[in-house]
């Protein structure tokens, strides 16, 4: 049984505790957030322990594995803490606001022997792995190009709600390292290749209360010679559904939110989407939340049950992270960022 501790009783928090509280091979022996009344709640809701401190937590609990679902800023800071006491980590992404941070996690986990995992759920759903399966097989032939889009709603009240979000000291960003990330990692993973350059904008445009961009466009170019183009903005009237297409020499592979479409120049389609009858009770939060989640962490205690590596590693994570921090670094100084 591996002894798990979680940091962040906020939004994210189910979507950790309630796999972990089913799987047979984790025990949830304490969760940890600074505001007391949200650990003790979360603590009483799953038969655990709480605490307000994480050092305090990790020190005491004798843990093998510690989730972390903090703000952004607090990423590196709990997971070097955490390997250096030999615990394991699994991270909501992303890995951290700095490029820096991100390399002395990885580094923190090899000293110590341990294991540290970055949470990007969607590369679990069943139109991610079509796509990614087909282009691997050949199938589509080589890819010519590539393009997504985020366009998303979060108001001013989503901001003043919060007390970590729309700042670049504890966010590290706005659109792109919050809401768009998922989908640049999916393109980024699709096309499986190193980046050769990232050229972006960004700019807050509709947004009085916040310091970071609310939108951002650009291109990353590969190694391989492929372009690919991102649009990402979050002052949309709703949550559109996100699209990634890519187009091949036989053919063109889409994805509008979770639904993939492969549509060969022979005629022959192929189609995936989330299963209705795959679903998993996360306590009460909203219903849009699917089982990839669930996927991603099983992987995860898999690879520690059998020595291997999971899926996920931090140094797969940091293949995006880096491209992240380039479009902000290109982007605030406006220019081409060089790999």
């Amino acid at each position: 049984m591996f002894r798990v501790g979680i940091v962040g009783c906020g939004n994210i928090f189910p979507m950790h505790a309630y796999p972990v509280n089913e799987l047979s091979c984790t025990e949830l022996v304490a969760v940890c957030d600074i505001k007391e009344d949200r650990a003790k709640a979360k603590a009483q809701e799953l038969g655990c322990k709480y605490y307000t401190d994480y050092k305090e937590m990790i020190d005491k609990e004798n843990l093998d594995v510690v989730h972390i679902c903090t703000p952004h800023y607090m990423h590196p800071l709990i997971a070097i803490y955490a390997a250096e006491k030999k615990v394991s980590v699994l991270t909501e992404k992303p890995m951290s606001i700095k490029l820096e941070d991100a390399e002395n996690m990885i580094n923190a986990a090899k000293d110590n022997n341990v294991t540290l995992g970055v949470i990007f759920q969607n590369r679990y759903n069943k139109g991610s792995q079509l796509i990614k399966k087909t282009l691997e097989s050949g199938e589509l032939g080589k890819i010519i190009t590539g393009k997504l889009s985020v366009t998303w709603d979060r108001s001013d009240e989503y901001y003043t709600n919060s007390d970590w979000k729309g700042t670049w000291d504890k966010e590290g960003g706005g659109v792109i390292i919050d809401q768009a990330i998922h989908t640049m990692d999916l393109m980024r993973w699709f096309i499986d290749s190193e980046i050769e350059y990232v050229d972006a904008n960004i700019s807050n445009r509709a947004h009085e209360i916040i310091e970071v961009e609310d939108s951002a466009e650009g291109v990353i170019k590969y190694k391989n010679g492929i372009y690919t183009g991102f649009y990402a903005i979050n002052y949309y009237g709703y949550d559109a559904p996100v699209e990634i297409e890519i187009y091949c020499e036989n053919g063109i592979a889409s994805m509008v939110a979770d639904k993939a479409t492969i549509k060969f120049k022979d005629g022959r389609t192929l189609i995936a989407d989330q299963d209705p009858n795959e679903v998993f009770n996360y306590g009460n939060v909203k219903s849009y939340w699917g089982v990839s989640h669930v996927k991603q962490i099983k992987n995860y205690y898999h690879s520690l049950t059998n020595g291997t590596k999971p899926e996920i590693t931090g140094e797969e994570a940091y293949k995006t992270q880096k491209m992240i921090c380039a479009i902000y670094d290109g982007g605030k100084e406006q220019k081409r960022i060089i790999f």
